[in-house]
């Protein structure tokens, strides 16, 4: 009886750790494919939507197209600065790969001048 209790208290865990790893893991990959987007379209001859594009292309490669689906890309000037941002909007995965709309992401790189 008390294997029975204590085995599904640590499969339990297990889980949870998982998941949890897992939640990180996709957090990581679309901070860097934002980042990627933000620095390509920063450079010289490119505009933000071309941002878009490439972050688009890089979490369909490394995710899935359902965490793609909401990409947006601004120019905004900081402290007197430049800078591109891209930002996206992914579901948070709670039970597997799915889950609700929460988790945003920004990657920003500053604009290369001609």
């Amino acid at each position: 009886m008390d294997f029975v209790l204590v085995g599904a208290l640590v499969l339990l865990l297990f889980a949870a750790i998982v998941q949890l790893a897992l939640a990180m893991h996709v957090r990581s990959m679309l901070v860097d494919c934002a980042g990627q987007g933000a620095r390509y379209a920063a450079q010289a001859g490119h505009v933000p939507l071309d941002g878009v594009a490439r972050t688009t292309e890089l979490i369909d490669a490394t995710l899935s197209p359902a965490y793609s689906r909401d990409v947006v890309a601004r120019r905004a000037v900081v402290d007197g600065v430049d800078q591109v941002e891209v930002e996206v909007t992914a579901p948070l995965p709670v039970l597997g790969l799915v889950g609700p709309t929460g988790l945003t992401v920004r990657g920003h790189a500053l604009v290369e001048a001609p």
